[in-house]
């Protein structure tokens, strides 16, 4: 199964407590009414697949009805995050009190559908650029308050993360060069007076000129923007593996691999969360 580190209990609870109440704080008065007249409603439902695809979600699943029915739900799953999913398996067994099962069914399939959706997408990018030793990485286009999941799952569909926060790394973009006069050398030094020896430092190229600034001032990593394919090889060539090059910018399933091709090292793109589709999971009864 997916390490967990990536979603400690600590880290998800309180997320996840919000979301029930924001659905769920004044009850569920469909469920209800319909369960008040039964005496110890018992429920088993099947979360299964309606298409092919990576399953992603399963410990936030798994925490929904914990933290909704503590003992009274058991999700028995036999599938482990990561595993390809193909249409119409059953991926988890859901028994138990019939209230608290109908009353997280959307909450716990919304996290499951789309988390799924990113990793069976995610997983079709890094494919394509696996025999060029690229790795494919995400970026902090994120759904706000949501950067957690959602790099949860690009790491479960086989990709791999970009920065998670502004801490992380520097990055100075077109707009930090800007402000100090448009030169790189200027804001790589200005950067350097007070950086932590733990962290790296990238720089944003648009242009061969920038590509040549950003190593002549010894930087980690250069991302070369939205250049098309004959400018990419032209900068690994003049990089030479004296930095780590990383493409971006309009990066889509049907020209990652000719960007593969150029000679970079990391191609960072937001499709890979951001347009990522849901998978069609439900919950069936028989």
């Amino acid at each position: 199964m997916m390490t967990k580190y990536w979603l400690n209990d600590f880290a998800i609870e309180d997320f996840i407590k919000s979301a029930l109440k924001e659905d769920f704080y004044y009850g569920d008065i469909t469920t209800d009414a319909v369960c008040q007249n039964i005496e110890n409603p018992q429920f088993v439902v099947y979360l299964t697949t309606r298409a092919d695809g990576v399953l992603c979600g399963r410990p936030i699943f798994e925490k929904i009805f914990e933290i909704l029915a503590k003992d009274d739900v058991k999700a028995d799953f036999y599938f482990s995050d990561g595993d390809f999913i193909k249409k119409g398996d059953k991926i988890a067994k859901i028994s138990g009190d019939a209230r608290y099962i109908l009353t997280g069914e959307r909450l716990a399939l919304n996290f499951v559908q789309k988390l799924s959706g990113i990793a069976t997408y995610t997983r079709k990018f890094q494919s394509l650029v696996d025999k060029y030793g690229v790795r494919v990485v995400d970026t902090r286009k994120n759904t706000p308050n949501f950067r957690l999941f959602e790099k949860y799952a690009v790491k479960v569909g086989g990709n791999y993360l970009h920065r998670f926060n502004l801490s992380d790394c520097v990055m100075l973009k077109d707009n930090h060069i800007a402000l100090l006069g448009g030169s790189i050398t200027n804001a790589v030094e200005c950067i350097r007076k007070n950086l932590s020896h733990a962290h790296k430092i990238e720089v944003e190229c648009d242009t061969l000129e920038q590509v040549k600034e950003a190593l002549d001032c010894n930087v980690d990593i250069i991302m070369l923007d939205n250049m098309n394919c004959e400018q990419m090889k032209k900068s690994c060539e003049i990089i030479n593996k004296k930095a780590i090059v990383e493409a971006s910018g309009c990066v889509t399933l049907d020209n990652i691999e000719e960007i593969a091709s150029t000679g970079v090292d990391v191609i960072s793109t937001s499709a890979i969360v951001m347009k990522a589709p849901t998978l069609d999971l439900a919950f069936d009864y028989n």
